[in-house]
């Protein structure tokens, strides 16, 4: 599609959610917290593995262009405390959740979980462990900081059972790291991957990031040769969020620094067409990997998933959050833990759970997730599986069919049992869902679609 076609269908204008959940986050309510995690958590088949994240939230400096929930710290003590507190959360956990439960995958997320200290690492995993024993097709992934580790801290991580790591790039270019606030260069990221590679760690993401500041088509490319020299098995490639209103410091972001919509635009058209001419296979809407890789092979098969880490093959229906700002996804909703670390703290050491807001799901908003979540990850819904499994319900789907089709009929196919995005308008993947969304999300907070 040319711009002029995206541009009447309205795409450089659309501030979507990524729709990681359905609903998004951001309609979660207070009137759902701890007492439904407890009971949810209590209730869970103890047959069915799940997933666990834990959220590091500390960082020793704040990148400026991030939006996640982190802090920073100059020295380690309160890094120290929180590691206390999530090991005193896990023994909740062990007390509330039904015996034999286990763990199909572990992701430590931050933040910089590579902030601890190679003991505090093995210390962490292993109370994890004591507390939900991995199954037999245990995959455990952490961010990785190159510019915060090292050979023993990769030793420690090595040692107690990761599988994958996810190293943040964003872009190599000097002045776009000096306007971000993020000073790493490649070399340092290099040393990283090889101590990763000489641990036995050799399943690599890499994450990079198209409309930062000063950031044009020749920085971009180069930036992903270098990426390439790296070999990682997995991209991301994900489109600079600039929500300054929510992220105080993206404030230090200057909005005359950021690319225009259509230089934004080709910055990823250009990214997206040099991962596919290095072998990569296009995932969803911002992931690659290599054919062989394992989230290639799910897509391929019509396996892939959504979460809240993006694409990914886990098939763990259940998502246990720990830590500050965590969330939870159960079958009969979300929850999420208090964002702030001293609220965080402070119900932990009262021995109760910190959910403070969350979803409970409908029958209706289950069948728009799994309809939303097939268009986000296979660009097509498959309209009779959804009533095999929702019967009549699926009825309230057909005026969002029509008005799909109204808008986006240049590049949708609808028969009776299927609604598919043509091949030149699979950018238009979160333009499409948001129309099956009847959360009343404030779209104008989320990021650019272009």
């Amino acid at each position: 599609m040319n711009n002029d076609q995206l541009r009447a269908l309205g795409f450089f204008d659309a501030r979507i959610p990524r729709y990681t959940s359905y609903p998004p986050a951001t309609v979660f309510t207070t009137n759902i917290g701890a007492d439904f995690q407890a009971h949810c958590l209590s209730t869970l088949n103890p047959d069915i593995p799940i997933s666990v994240y834990v959220h590091i939230p500390f960082c020793e400096r704040l990148c400026w262009f991030c939006a996640c929930r982190t802090q920073g710290t100059k020295t380690l003590g309160p890094v120290a405390e929180y590691i206390k507190t999530v090991k005193s959360e896990l023994e909740l956990l062990r007390l509330t959740l039904p015996q034999g439960m286990r763990m199909g995958r572990l992701h430590w997320g931050g933040g910089t979980p590579t902030i601890l200290q190679p003991d505090w690492i093995r210390d962490l995993a292993n109370t994890i462990k004591t507390v939900i024993a991995p199954a037999e097709t245990f995959d455990f992934s952490v961010e990785i900081d190159p510019t915060l580790v090292d050979a023993d801290k990769i030793a420690a991580l090595a040692e107690v059972g990761m599988t994958r790591a996810s190293i943040g790039i964003q872009d190599f270019a000097e002045d776009v790291q000096n306007a971000i606030g993020r000073h790493q260069s490649f070399e340092q990221t290099l040393d990283c991957v090889q101590m990763l590679r000489n641990a036995g760690i050799n399943s690599l993401n890499a994450d990079l990031v198209y409309g930062l500041p000063h950031q044009t088509n020749a920085k971009i490319g180069a930036s992903i040769d270098k990426v390439l020299q790296l070999a990682p098995d997995r991209i991301a490639l994900f489109g600079y969020a600039h929500v300054p209103h929510m992220s105080k410091r993206q404030v230090l972001i200057k909005d005359a620094a950021l690319p225009s919509d259509l230089a934004r635009h080709a910055l990823s058209e250009l990214a997206t067409a040099r991962l596919q001419e290095a072998g990569m296979d296009a995932i969803g809407i911002d992931h690659f990997a290599k054919p062989d890789d394992l989230l290639a092979k799910a897509a391929r098969k019509g396996h892939l998933r959504r979460n809240f880490q993006g694409y990914t093959e886990d098939n763990c229906q259940t998502l246990i959050g720990v830590g500050a700002s965590s969330i939870s996804r159960f079958e009969h909703g979300y929850v999420q833990n208090a964002s702030a670390t001293a609220a965080y703290s402070t119900r932990i050491k009262e021995r109760q759970f910190s959910g403070f807001r969350g979803h409970k799901n409908s029958e209706n908003d289950l069948m728009r997730a799994r309809l939303i979540e097939m268009i986000m990850c296979g660009f097509e819904a498959d309209l009779s599986a959804l009533r095999k499994r929702f019967g009549d319900l699926t009825k309230t789907l057909d005026a969002d069919h029509i008005a799909v089709c109204d808008r986006f009929g240049s590049i949708v196919d609808r028969t009776e049992d299927r609604i598919a995005l043509r091949s030149n308008g699979r950018q238009m993947a979160r333009l499409v869902a948001k129309m099956y969304d009847h959360s009343n999300v404030e779209v104008g907070m989320y990021s650019k679609v272009s």
